[in-house]
């Protein structure tokens, strides 16, 4: 993903068009506050796609907040537009623009996060921070610095144990769903279909990661 310049600068329009013309997979929007900024963005990248003969709808949208206007917006900016992958907060920006200074809990991002969230499980897009935030529900990192890759591999990984459980859960659900029970138990926790997609979404986070090495 390329992070192009803000909106409000001279220089977005040609952040845009180099990123797409390079095979950039996504761009990541900055200081995004509306539903209009995602729109605006897109259009550009239309223009490029369409300049350099990319195959239209390849290149995605990322939504960087980083205001209490682009939180409390997030669900709208979510909802813009099909090539939206997800949002992530700007942790430095959003506490100046709060008045706040960095805790060791981070209790002053935690309405934000918990908001950013909800909206993004409601518009079916990704949502990325890390440690506390992977408990949350996010779904990753945005990061500058590769030294910083290797912990977040490994915080949003899934553990073996993770992996092993959700091999147990897919099978089982196959199996007896082939006898028409939909209702069994697993080490002892009640288990129906509802925790399906759940498991098999950890198997593909597995082979995203290229840790599985089961067989389904």
């Amino acid at each position: 993903l390329v992070r192009i310049n803000g909106l409000d600068t001279p220089h977005w329009q040609e952040d845009v068009r180099v990123a797409v013309a390079a095979g950039a997979d996504g761009i990541r929007i900055a200081k995004c506050e509306s539903a209009a900024d995602i729109r605006q963005v897109e259009h550009a990248v239309e223009q490029a796609e369409a300049e350099f003969g990319m195959e239209p709808g390849r290149t995605l949208l990322m939504a960087a907040l980083e205001s209490p206007k682009g939180v409390l917006n997030s669900y709208e900016i979510c909802c813009a537009s099909n090539r939206m992958l997800g949002i992530a907060l700007s942790g430095g920006d959003f506490r100046k623009c709060m008045q706040v200074s960095p805790t060791r809990d981070g209790i002053e991002m935690a309405a934000a996060r918990g908001h950013m969230v909800l909206t993004a499980r409601a518009a079916g897009v990704q949502c990325f921070e890390v440690a506390d935030n992977h408990r949350m529900g996010f779904d990753g990192k945005s990061v500058i610095n590769p030294k910083q890759v290797p912990i977040v591999h490994e915080i949003f990984a899934p553990t073996e144990q993770e992996i092993a459980a959700a091999e147990r859960i897919v099978r089982a659900v196959q199996e007896q769903a082939a006898q028409g029970i939909g209702v069994f138990t697993i080490d002892g926790k009640m288990i129906d279909v509802a925790f399906l997609p759940g498991a098999a979404r950890t198997i593909a986070l597995a082979k995203a990661c290229g840790i599985y090495k089961g067989e389904l």
